[in-house]
């Protein structure tokens, strides 16, 4: 396990986080790309524990990722399985588990400051601190026919991974108001949303 899990963490990750999975029993499953998550923690009828986590991932979402996941696991076993998903209980084992890694030696440098604003509050998904999931996305292997959903000027027609293509109007507060072409709805779109632009 060890070996395997050098080819998707941070040197100075490997051995902690192999710990961690003796520790608390999880089956690691590394899987093809999901759309809809990064990873999910499933506790089997058995009391058996698995850990899903994207293989697409860059090495510091998926050790953010995999973090996250055991986090699920230990809230559910230190505070019953009753607790919020992302309540209190999963914020605070979160932090206490994922704050031993913030160092220079797992993540780079111009990370380490985002990395630590957004530990004060845990969100669900670290998709939905934009400044964070930029910073992070700098080290996919990222399709360069893509931009953000920020760096395109209003106006711009663009296209998402399903199909849909919509047109950029306006700024609502942090995320972009964006008009569907098709059916003329308007929805919401973070500013990181990864999109693919057709016309200015």
């Amino acid at each position: 396990m060890s070996a395997v899990l050098q080819k998707y963490l941070p040197e100075h990750a490997v051995e902690p986080v192999f710990e961690l999975i003796k520790a608390n029993h999880v089956h690691l499953k590394i899987v093809n790309e999901r759309q809809t998550r990064h990873g999910d923690y499933r506790r089997h009828p058995d009391g058996f524990h698995q850990i899903t986590v994207n293989a697409n991932l860059n090495k510091y979402r998926f050790l953010m990722t995999l973090i996250h996941e055991i986090a699920h696991l230990v809230a559910f076993e230190k505070y019953g399985r009753n607790i919020m998903p992302h309540g209190t209980e999963w914020k605070i084992t979160f932090q206490h588990l994922m704050i031993p890694f913030i160092r220079p030696e797992i993540f780079p440098h111009q990370i380490l400051p985002l990395m630590a604003r957004h530990f004060r509050n845990p969100k669900a998904s670290s998709d939905t601190d934009a400044k964070l999931s930029v910073a992070l996305k700098q080290f996919d292997e990222r399709n360069t026919e893509n931009n953000y959903i920020f760096e395109i000027p209003f106006g711009s027609t663009f296209r998402i991974k399903n199909g849909k293509v919509f047109k950029k109007m306006a700024l609502r507060v942090k995320r972009y108001e964006c008009l569907e072409v098709s059916t003329g709805r308007m929805f919401l779109f973070q500013p990181n949303a990864e999109v693919e632009v057709i016309s200015n």
